[in-house]
């Protein structure tokens, strides 16, 4: 942990900045889904969730995306919530790192079948080695890192911190 990239000082202003940023995008809807990608990228979710919902009186619905991030054609792509609830409404899918945009790409597809108002991303680290035409909406971060090495993101009760292995 000697390559700390983000304290949790940090991280928490950067939370704060993209609810603030989700919010002004859907400023005009009545609820926004936030999506996270089970693991860190929920994790990441729920703290985006947390400062929306002090933030604004629109309804702030989570929802948990499920994948094999290895293989995510394996057993493709499901979230916690059906269909019907986040059709027609404002998604913003989760992660926490983007990294080869892999995992990003799959859970794009995922909501792309069904008519949605408006579908952003938002991670906390954005790497520069994408093997998909996916982008990050609302980044905290941008790395350009080698293919070697792993950038790793703890959430701990405070004690949030990223940093480069």
């Amino acid at each position: 942990m000697d390559n700390k990239i983000l304290s949790h000082q940090q991280i928490q202003h950067t939370i704060q900045r993209i609810a603030y940023q989700i919010y002004e995008t859907n400023v005009d809807e009545q609820e926004i889904v936030i999506a996270g990608i089970d693991g860190g990228g929920l994790n990441f979710a729920k703290k985006i969730q947390t400062v929306l919902k002090k933030i604004t009186d629109l309804e702030i619905t989570l929802c948990t995306v499920f994948m094999d991030k290895e293989n995510p054609l394996k057993s493709g792509v499901t979230t916690s919530l059906p269909e019907e609830k986040y059709k027609d409404k404002a998604v913003v899918l989760v992660d926490d790192v983007l990294n080869s945009g892999t995992t990003l790409i799959y859970g794009v597809h995922h909501f792309l079948k069904t008519p949605l108002k408006r579908l952003k991303t938002a991670v906390l680290v954005n790497r520069n080695h994408k093997k998909y035409p996916v982008k990050a909406d609302f980044k905290g971060i941008s790395l350009s890192t080698s293919l070697h090495e792993h950038v790793h993101v703890k959430f701990q009760a405070k004690n949030d911190m990223v940093y480069l292995d």
